[in-house]
């Protein structure tokens, strides 16, 4: 039996809860800082489903615009959460056209965000460093095409360290992406770039994996999400576009504490599969994409997810079950 219980208050934040305007709430990135928890969500808006209607039922050509901002709340108990009243982070300019997807890590007392960053000329991957939640210095940004970028909250080995998700279309001519990792000496130059977890590693994954939460520390390993997507081109799964066919997963993997580009576990079987009606019904359908995970003193971890693209979830789980789950790997 799965050791994952979803919170009872499912989704724990949506469109309805925001001051402003909001259709799409997801893949938020949660850490605590300074004795609260801090929660940066993916905000999609400016259309609704009735929007997309014409464009599903083939009356229309091209899909109705969304537009992106990063949204800020606080909570005391990482359930019920406080949204500030206008988002906290929103880039657009000629080149740029938009920041999602962010990833938060404690590093010596200072926040530092991983992100998307989607330009006129590829998607990038970045790192900015934030005090105050309102200010964002970017510290670095990859060449195209690179995303799902998770920092580890210290040096190993007198070096910072990320996994990371390139996507590379033209060498293997379709989708097939992997989970791969750099270091750095001070997180704006990066190396030593290694594949850390390929798509035929992952049984329940044929079109891609990579990060998901950054990771926490145990006495046995670097225990991290990830992402593992499955397509099936025979089946439309649904949601708001004419047609989806992909499965989004939770997988679990221990990496190894000195050398994090080692997978010294892994889970067999997903870690979160879509189940409940959140996760199964939604902008795109059957997803689950973890963007956050605390290890409480009680020893209880709180898994931080988007579901069907469209709202946040909470599920928890003991560590040690979790642990429990990652399966020797003798690679």
């Amino acid at each position: 039996m799965s050791p994952i219980t979803r919170h009872a208050n499912n989704p724990i934040l949506s469109a309805k809860d925001i001051p402003y305007p909001a259709s799409l709430i997801f893949n938020a990135g949660v850490a605590k800082y300074e004795g609260r928890y801090v929660m940066i969500f993916r905000n999609d808006y400016g259309t609704t489903e009735e929007d997309w209607r014409p464009f599903k039922e083939g009356k229309v050509n091209k899909p109705p615009g969304l537009q992106t901002s990063l949204g800020l709340a606080f909570s005391d108990d990482g359930v019920k959460w406080n949204v500030e009243p206008k988002p906290c982070w929103k880039v657009a300019s000629d080149e740029v056209l938009r920041v999602y997807d962010p990833r938060i890590t404690i590093i010596d007392g200072v926040a530092h965000i991983c992100f998307a960053m989607d330009t006129r000329h590829g998607v990038r991957g970045g790192i900015a460093r934030t005090e105050d939640f309102s200010r964002f210095d970017i510290l670095s940004l990859s060449v195209p095409d690179n995303r799902n970028m998770v920092l580890f909250p210290e040096k190993i080995g007198g070096r910072y360290f990320r996994l990371e998700r390139p996507f590379p279309v033209y060498s293997r001519g379709r989708d097939q992406f992997d989970t791969w990792c750099g270091w750095s000496p001070d997180l704006k130059h990066w190396g030593d770039h290694d594949l850390v977890l390929g798509v035929e590693h992952v049984a329940f994954a044929n079109d891609k994996t990579g990060p998901a939460a950054p990771p926490i520390k145990t006495s046995k390993g670097w225990l991290t999400t990830f992402h593992a997507v499955w397509r099936d081109q025979s089946i439309n799964l649904g949601g708001w576009e004419p047609s989806w066919h992909k499965t989004y997963y939770a997988g679990l993997m221990l990496l190894d504490l000195e050398n994090p580009s080692k997978i010294i576990g892994l889970s067999p079987e997903p870690l979160i599969k879509p189940e409940a009606t959140y996760e199964r019904i939604g902008f795109r359908n059957d997803v689950v994409f973890p963007g956050g995970m605390i290890l409480e003193d009680s020893g209880e971890v709180k898994i931080y997810y988007g579901a069907a693209d469209t709202v946040e979830a909470l599920a928890t789980a003991h560590v040690d079950d979790l642990l429990a789950l990652c399966q020797p790997v003798g690679r």
